[in-house]
């Protein structure tokens, strides 16, 4: 919903939810939310490839920053330079389930949440391992 709504207009169950569930939905679409998901994964590959720490760490969920900085006892910006995340090559598949999403990629699934900021990543430089959780390089705690 963008802009002003005029007397009489009517207000959008989506926005209703919004206030109710914050960030354990997202609205829109599924094509809407699919594309808000691509979108951020692609700012934040190409924050990646230019070495934009700055980006990459405001493209952070905030459970992921703090696990970052607490576990290296960095300020974000440096340390997430240090990490091992893999360039990660075109969008393969795209799931996204309410207020989460995962990103497949050619090298790489990377995990976001909605916020009412928008997409932010949750988990990066992930590997699937068979029949347990992933192996994320950079994750949330």
């Amino acid at each position: 919903m963008h802009g002003r709504r005029g007397v009489g207009s009517v207000v959008r169950p989506c926005a209703v939810a919004a206030v109710v569930l914050a960030t354990a939905g997202a609205c829109g679409t599924p094509s809407e939310r699919r594309d808000g998901v691509i979108a951020q994964v692609t700012r934040f590959e190409r924050a990646l490839d230019a070495g934009q720490h700055e980006r990459l760490c405001t493209a952070l969920a905030p459970s992921t920053r703090e696990e970052l900085e607490q576990s290296t006892r960095r300020r974000c910006a440096r340390a997430i330079g240090e990490q091992d995340l893999p360039a990660a090559g075109a969008v393969r598949r795209v799931d996204v389930y309410g207020g989460q999403a995962r990103v497949v990629l050619e090298h790489d699934t990377v995990f976001l949440a909605h916020f009412p900021t928008g997409w932010k990543v949750t988990a990066a430089g992930c590997r699937p391992r068979p029949q347990r959780p992933y192996q994320c390089e950079l994750k949330g705690g």
